[in-house]
């Protein structure tokens, strides 16, 4: 990677329940570098899955999204944010629940910060409930184990796969078909 491409990439954080579905939307888009799933906003140092999934560690399942705003804005990544999950459901994502499951945007700096803050409000006139999505300061990102990256790439036929994530493929592939990687 040279000078220059390094200067123009960012890094987005978010959580829209689980985080095969988010993974394996962005993955799809045009921009974004690397997606990288893992765990962010707890107490517990280096989380395990197994600790995540009891809901005790205060952690939300995320994806770590490396992208070139020159291709895809911040906004843009938000606006395929909320329309790929529900951001209206208080730690829930139809039927996985628990803190783990939260809508979140983890900012990384002021300009993120406003942004989402923008973003967030536009969403909520497409929205009939109130917005619950958290918005914080970017924590210490976990990386999660390495069975959960490409999941969804990995395993289509598994049920969760089948019936969860690819339905919300489906929908990023028609809404967004312009951001699609050729």
């Amino acid at each position: 990677m040279n000078e220059q491409t390094q200067q123009t990439q960012q890094i987005a954080t978010l959580g829209g329940g689980c985080f095969w579905c988010t993974e394996a939307v962005f993955q799809q888009i045009r921009g974004i570098h690397t997606v990288e799933s893992g765990y962010c906003g707890g107490h517990v140092h280096n989380p395990s899955y197994e600790q995540i999934c009891t809901g005790t560690t205060g952690h939300a399942e995320v994806v770590r999204l490396v992208f070139d705003p020159d291709v895809i804005t911040y906004a843009e990544i938000l606006e395929i944010f909320f329309t790929i999950h529900d951001p209206t459901t208080l730690n829930r994502q139809g039927a996985d629940q628990g803190t783990q499951y939260r809508s979140v945007i983890y900012y990384h700096d002021d300009q993120q910060k406003k942004v989402a803050q923008e973003v967030m409000q536009n969403m909520r006139q497409v929205w009939d409930d109130p917005i619950v999505t958290e918005l914080s300061m970017a924590p210490q990102f976990y990386l999660a184990e390495t069975y959960h990256q490409n999941y969804f790439r990995q395993h289509p036929q598994q049920g969760y796969c089948a019936f969860v994530v690819a339905p919300k493929v489906a929908k990023a592939r028609k809404l967004f078909v312009s951001k699609l990687h050729n």
